[in-house]
């Protein structure tokens, strides 16, 4: 077990040190599960008044907070300051040592240096895998496809043919890159294109078949991104379906076919986007929005969760509610809800008098 002083620890977050007495760190926690070789990690109001019960010596605190009786580390951004100290204490899944003997790896397969290579793990034709790459069990990668430098395949991830992935990418248990499109033609106009033509359904189709069209595309994912458990990502039809460099993807999110997604994005769980979006730089899309197909939104646009996202929206936009439309329109829309009820229970109020007025004018 590695242990840190409190100046160790104050030199690795960049932190001001307010030192009461010696403390020796071994691990970090929340305050009420911290002892006393525990760094409290007190970055919120809550944990902070927690600090009165904790058993800690020593705690990781906003800029500003000082406490009696306590070493304190001061830091501007407390979640940053987090993210380095858990960087030292993270024990990252242990891969063994090279390729495993279960591991079956086609005879035109290149792998880099220092690639490890787990149990049951499939490695097709033509595929490559670049310098200090690792691959969990039961991984499979397709033919064609070229993985780069120092990425992490977490267990039981699948990439399609001809998959291009950049280097230090993160991919979590079960994520999906290739997967054919869902993307399907009638022999004649069905349902969908009635209503999106007429607005309505006229003549029900009862004979009509459904053709699948295939993808002959596939997916590129940049560099620095990292993709969530059970996420799916589905190849082009023609082109390929594009993730940008440093885009973060969290659990059980579908990108559909085609799509362009930006650099520097956040798409957070249950996140559904059909085929043919584009998507701009450092957009935050929040869990379980849904975008309709073919739209575009604009490079620092957050849409908010469970906003349905039926059209385009331009750069900068704040999106909210179903069907999604700008923040301050959504206010007004509240608003005028509100104004609505008031106005209502007004009536309501008068309504007896103005039935009165009303039956004398009738006599």
């Amino acid at each position: 077990m590695r242990t840190f002083t409190v100046e160790e620890i104050s030199q690795i977050v960049g932190g001001m040190l307010t030192k009461v007495a010696d403390a020796t760190i071994t691990q970090i926690a929340p305050p009420l599960l911290a002892d006393e070789n525990t760094l409290a990690l007190a970055l919120g109001e809550d944990e902070i008044a927690n600090l009165a019960k904790s058993q800690a010596k020593a705690a990781l605190v906003p800029f500003g907070v000082q406490i009696d009786g306590l070493t304190t580390i001061e830091v501007e951004r407390p979640r940053l300051a987090m993210m380095k100290l858990l960087n030292v204490f993270y024990t990252a899944p242990e891969v063994n040592k090279g390729v495993h003997p279960t591991a079956v790896v086609h005879e035109t397969a290149k792998l880099g240096e220092n690639v490890q290579i787990g149990p049951n793990v499939v490695i097709s034709r033509d595929a490559v895998i670049g310098d200090n790459t690792k691959i969990l069990a039961n991984a499979y990668i397709g033919g064609g496809a070229k993985i780069g430098k120092n990425c992490f395949f977490h267990a039981g991830v699948n990439i399609g043919d001809r998959v291009k992935v950049g280097n230090d990418v993160i991919l979590h248990h079960g994520v999906s890159l290739g997967a054919d499109g869902f993307s399907f033609v009638t022999e004649n106009p069905d349902n969908i294109e009635q209503a999106r033509k007429d607005g309505e359904i006229k003549e029900a189709n009862t004979n009509h078949v459904i053709f699948k069209i295939p993808s002959i595309g596939s997916v590129q994912i940049g560099n620095n991104v990292e993709i969530g458990a059970n996420t799916a990502i589905d190849r082009g039809t023609i082109e390929d379906t594009i993730i940008g460099d440093n885009t973060k993807i969290d659990d059980l999110v579908m990108i559909g076919h085609n799509c362009r997604i930006g650099k520097g994005c956040f798409i957070v769980s249950q996140v559904g986007i059909a085929g043919s979006c584009v998507i701009g730089d450092r957009v935050t899309i929040a869990g379980q929005a849904g975008l309709a197909d073919h739209l575009n939104i604009g490079s620092d646009t957050i849409i908010a969760a469970k906003a349905g996202v039926s059209k385009s929206f331009p750069e900068k936009s704040i999106v909210v509610g179903m069907p999604a439309m700008p923040r301050k329109d959504f206010i007004k829309q509240l608003k005028t809800m509100k104004d609505a009820q008031d106005i209502i229970s007004k009536f309501k109020k008068y309504e007896p008098m103005l039935k009165e007025f009303e039956e004398s004018v009738n006599k």
